[in-house]
């Protein structure tokens, strides 16, 4: 299957898991293309001053790599800045939320799959 770059329809998120104002998700992957193993691989854009709230995953894990821009995660409690180039990683049973605090966009690509 090959999903075409005009098939990727914009999803735009106000309060996403209760963060500040709006976010842009890209969704490449629809959760029944992974048939039960995941259910998000998209790209993010969060302009300044917006975030995603403080959330635990519970059966999942995500990954998301900082593609541009710069981010401040609360990754478990602890404050941290990460940029571009930069990983992160939320494991089953963990919890984060992302920021940002920059004066451009802060584009991600994010991946949320279930625990085996």
């Amino acid at each position: 299957m090959i999903r075409r770059s005009d098939e990727i329809k914009e999803r735009r998120v106000q309060n996403a898991r209760g963060g500040d104002n709006e976010v842009i998700f890209y969704d490449w992957m629809k959760p029944e293309d992974a048939k039960g193993h995941g259910r998000l691989f998209s790209k993010l854009v969060i302009p300044p001053g917006a975030s995603i709230g403080y959330h635990e995953h519970s059966g999942e894990f995500e990954a998301f790599y900082v593609i541009s821009g710069e981010a401040t995660i609360d990754d478990n409690g602890k404050q941290e800045v990460i940029k571009a180039g930069d990983m992160a990683i939320c494991k089953d049973g963990e919890g984060h939320s992302t920021r940002n605090n920059g004066s451009e966009d802060l584009v991600l690509i994010a991946m949320i799959m279930n625990t085996l």
